[in-house]
């Protein structure tokens, strides 16, 4: 880029940004809706019982998970839990800063627990050591590198891919005792039973449907959207204000996440069903 388009790109980004819109294309070389490429990684980390590693663009996001054991609910005796937290620290965005969790950050965590449960991907209940007694406990830590737009997108790829390289150890419990014996030398893969994806949208100038947006893209977009799908169905619509959607815009959207469904599908074909 010359001095002259940075300086210009600089002084007035959003007129920068409409110049290659209105021609189709965005300053990246993608058009409107074009997907940057994903890269998925599995049993990336040693001390976790399971892990993954997605790249989307420059957008990449680790998760890894700890299985604990725990007592359930009362109003819950047979299922367990899934504890979803993602870190978004200054390593991977200066817009970020040391300390207390970020609002974008929790937002992100309650979207990954919400898509986690409308989309089945789990039954608590296969969780269950013991009725009333022992259930597990997953932990999913979720750690963002660096953020360059559509973390949800990549999280939740990430936290699906660890879950499904998870193993849990036998666990013997006895009911006379309420003691436990914890068989470390058999473990089996729990059942992941769907595989939702998230596909983020902005909107920029009011009207104009802008896919899967890089960190640049999302800091001049009037309003986002965020489609989440499952076989087929939409099992999430994130909508955090903004500009709204029409129908016909919403429509849009939702024929390109279906689209990308299918692509992150044959990615988990390939890569985690080959790592077992």
């Amino acid at each position: 880029m010359s001095t002259t388009n940075l300086q210009y790109k600089i002084i007035h980004p959003v007129k920068y940004y409409r110049d290659y819109v209105s021609n189709d294309i965005r300053p990246d070389g993608r058009g409107h809706d074009q997907f940057r490429p994903a890269i998925l990684n599995v049993s990336s980390i040693g001390t976790a019982d399971g892990s993954a590693i997605v790249k989307i663009g420059n957008t990449t996001v680790v998760c890894g998970i700890k299985a604990e054991l725990a007592k359930p609910k009362a109003a819950e005796p047979e299922n367990g839990f899934v504890v979803p937290n993602i870190e978004l620290s200054p390593l991977c965005s200066p817009k970020f800063r040391p300390g207390a969790p970020t609002e974008e950050a929790q937002v992100c965590a309650k979207a990954l627990a919400d898509l986690i449960e409308n989309s089945r991907c789990l039954k608590l209940s296969d969780l269950c050591v013991a009725k009333e007694k022992l259930v597990w406990s997953l932990y999913c830590d979720l750690v963002c590198f660096d953020h360059d737009g559509c973390v949800l997108d990549a999280a939740i790829i990430a936290l699906v891919a660890a879950l499904k390289t998870l193993k849990l150890p036998m666990v013997e419990y006895d009911y006379d005792t309420n003691l436990y014996k914890v068989n470390e030398d058999v473990k089996n893969y729990i059942s992941v039973r769907t595989l939702p994806v998230a596909s983020s949208f902005m909107i920029f100038d009011d009207n104009i449907i802008i896919t899967d947006p890089n960190a640049e893209e999302e800091e001049l977009s009037t309003g986002n959207v965020t489609i989440a799908v499952c076989d087929g169905e939409i099992c999430l619509i994130h909508k955090p204000g903004g500009s709204p959607l029409t129908p016909a815009q919403l429509e849009r959207c939702l024929v390109q996440a279906l689209k990308r469904e299918q692509s992150i599908q044959s990615l988990f074909n390939s890569v985690v069903e080959k790592n077992k």
